[in-house]
């Protein structure tokens, strides 16, 4: 029995080790694989932690940096509606838009058909001195075939631009001849003009169109208003609409040269930010020149720094449609690689004291977004009465007149957006790019003859004559779009308008475009009835 019994206990304790062996291993493998989200993290830093766990242990392998790239823009948009992140590769686009100039070479263009369309050779810049001309096409860059779909107007500005001195081989078609002449440029300094036009709308009142305020406004516009005050105006007309801003210091030197000494013209203040003053010096050379101010729904940041101040010391009158509400102010703050983070900082008071930004909720990007449709919706383009001011908000000029805070500037005098004209049939080929792609096509065609008009009004009569409501409704058609009879009589002044506009522009620039347009603008008119008052 014992010989039996012994052999036995001796298996069933090597069965048991084995199990209780298995019990163990599997236990201590539990263990090893819970260990690492067990550990203690020592660091303070708990975004670094994170990141160094996910490249540790996920069971793929990720790129940190990537990952980074997309974590940082997504924690600075719980802050406000204007802080940002700008990436390393981006920055030097961004901040060109404000600096004065680029490197490039030196064309205005537009995708025509998926194919660059050159509008425009800028005055001594690098293409124009190798020969290359408006209405030109760029169908090769450096051998390769640059035409089709994938063709971006970012792609095309990231090619074109690029360090000063170094070449690009650009194969063009000019009109009447298939064959591609290859043009070697070598890129240079191409300017940023912020102000669109200077001109004497009126022999005594001078017209300013601002575009941003950027790091040469300043200098641009002292000399765009020099130049009108020589040509014997007494009055100006400064136009900010569709100016999202730029520079605050720039604002506030245009400013100094109509404001009287020790008038304020912005203070800004936040919770880490002691409240920073700025005053007129008294040393303007424009203190006694009449003035209004025009905005609309795209005048933003310093554009209504400019019309807060100017209406809040009864300097001028404020006209057209209420402002963006754009009141905080960003500082930008450089990263190790290069990337930047512009960080909202604190809000910019007029002096008054009014706070201009409109109300956000943080995190809220959307909402936010849509407050300009809402705004549209809700009719306050069209009717002042529709216009939501907050009256809690009750502020008073230099001279005592009643002011609101609450988001954006009022204008003293509101101009509704213009809908003369406007139809079912005008909206469609406006969508569809077609009256620009039909001014384009006529300005192609007749490119000799219309370089013969040398100003805006000779232009104009002449194409007047050439029943160009016509030949765009033939147009329009060939793109599917027909008009009936109603929508026709409505619209073809408005129509022969803006075609007439886009001509203009294409022949003479700007200096052909604003003569023409301000001629039936309502905000114009209005701020000239007001100033030949």
């Amino acid at each position: 029995m014992k010989k039996v019994f012994i052999p036995f206990m001796v298996a069933l304790c090597i069965a048991l080790g084995i199990v209780i062996g298995n019990f163990y291993s599997k236990l201590k493998t539990q263990k090893q694989l819970s260990l690492p989200f067990d550990r203690i993290v020592k660091t303070n830093d708990k975004i670094s932690d994170v990141l160094d766990i996910i490249e540790e242990f996920y069971v793929d392998t990720i790129v940190r940096d990537s990952l980074v790239e997309q974590v940082i823009p997504e924690i600075i948009s719980q802050l406000d509606p204007h802080s940002s992140y700008i990436p390393a590769k981006d920055l030097q686009m961004v901040n060109e838009e404000l600096s004065g100039s680029f490197f490039g070479i030196g064309v205005q263009f537009n995708l025509q058909n998926d194919t660059i369309y050159v509008i425009n050779v800028i005055s001594g810049g690098p293409s124009e001195k190798v020969g290359i001309m408006a209405g030109d096409r760029i169908v090769r860059v450096n051998d390769s075939v640059f035409v089709g779909k994938k063709i971006t107007n970012e792609k095309v500005i990231s090619t074109l631009r690029g360090d000063k001195g170094t070449k690009i081989k650009l194969g063009i078609v000019r009109r009447g001849s298939k064959e591609i002449t290859n043009y070697v440029v070598t890129r240079g300094e191409v300017p940023v003009s912020s102000i669109d036009i200077g001109y004497m709308i009126t022999p005594k009142i001078g017209y300013i169109s601002v575009n941003k305020f950027g790091e040469t406004t300043y200098k641009e516009f002292l000399n765009a208003l020099t130049n009108v005050k020589q040509q014997g105006a007494k009055s100006v007309i400064v136009d900010l609409r569709g100016n999202a801003g730029g520079y605050l210091g720039a604002a506030v030197e245009m400013l100094n040269e109509f404001l009287k000494k020790d008038d304020l013209i912005v203070y800004m203040q936040g919770a880490h930010q002691k409240r920073i003053d700025s005053y007129a010096d008294g040393t303007g050379s424009f203190q006694n020149m009449k003035m209004a101010v025009i905005i609309d729904e795209f005048s933003g940041s310093a554009s209504e720094i400019f019309a807060g101040a100017i209406q809040d010391n009864d300097r001028g009158t404020i006209i057209g449609r209420r402002s963006f509400g754009k009141g905080l102010v960003q500082k930008p703050i450089h990263l190790g690689d290069e990337s930047e983070i512009r960080l909202t900082v604190a809000k910019y008071y007029t002096p008054s004291g009014r706070c201009i930004q409109k109300p956000y909720s943080k995190g809220n990007i959307v909402d936010y977004e849509m407050d300009l449709i809402n705004r549209f919706n809700h009719g306050e383009f069209y009717s002042r009465d529709s216009i939501k001011e907050n009256t809690t908000e009750v502020y008073h000029t230099k001279g005592g007149r009643v002011v609101y805070g609450g988001g954006g500037i009022m204008p003293d005098i509101f101009v509704p957006s213009d809908t003369v004209g406007s139809t079912k049939y005008f909206t469609e080929i406006v969508n569809k790019g077609l009256t620009y792609k039909f001014a384009l096509n006529y300005t192609d065609n007749n490119r000799t003859k219309l370089k013969k008009f040398k100003s805006s009004a000779e232009l104009q009569e002449f194409l007047e004559k050439q029943d160009l409501f016509a030949k765009m409704m033939l147009y329009a058609k060939k793109s599917g779009v027909v008009c009936s009879k109603e929508e026709k009589d409505k619209s073809k002044p408005l129509i022969e308008r803006q075609v007439i506009a886009y001509i203009e522009r294409n022949v003479l620039n700007e200096k052909g475009f604003y003569p023409y347009i301000n001629q039936t603008d309502k905000c114009v008119q209005k701020a000239l009835n007001i100033l030949s008052k």
